[in-house]
């Protein structure tokens, strides 16, 4: 049985603030979320700021683009290169590291990422 979360959808930025095909990153709380605007595929993400791998806040500068045949959506770290899936959050790179990913939505100019409300 699948347990389910309310989420809590908290204003981010305004589209504008995010450059095409690139990354921003916005605190909440303790947390800082990286915000991508894939514009290629027309789409939106967020994951963690903090790649697992050397525990940098850099995610959020990282390049994104799409992996295998499935053109999966991914983030690649822009210091060592770890991949990780902008949809679950797996390392596409076969390490045993994963990021954690929100939901997004974009409505009146403005993105919003889902947080669980606490």
């Amino acid at each position: 049985m699948e347990t389910l979360t309310a989420i809590n959808w908290i204003p981010a930025c305004y589209i504008d603030d995010v450059p095409e095909n690139g990354g921003v990153c916005m605190k909440h709380g303790d947390e800082q979320i990286a915000i991508y605007n894939f514009s290629r595929r027309n789409e939106w993400y967020a994951t963690q700021n903090l790649c697992p791998h050397k525990q940098q806040m850099a995610l959020s500068r990282g390049m994104i683009g799409s992996s295998g045949e499935d053109c999966e959506p991914k983030v690649a770290c822009p210091f060592h290169k770890k991949t990780f899936s902008l949809l679950s959050g797996e390392c596409l790179t076969g390490d045993d590291f994963s990021i954690k990913t929100y939901p997004v939505k974009v409505a009146d100019g403005k993105v919003y990422v889902g947080v669980n409300a606490a």
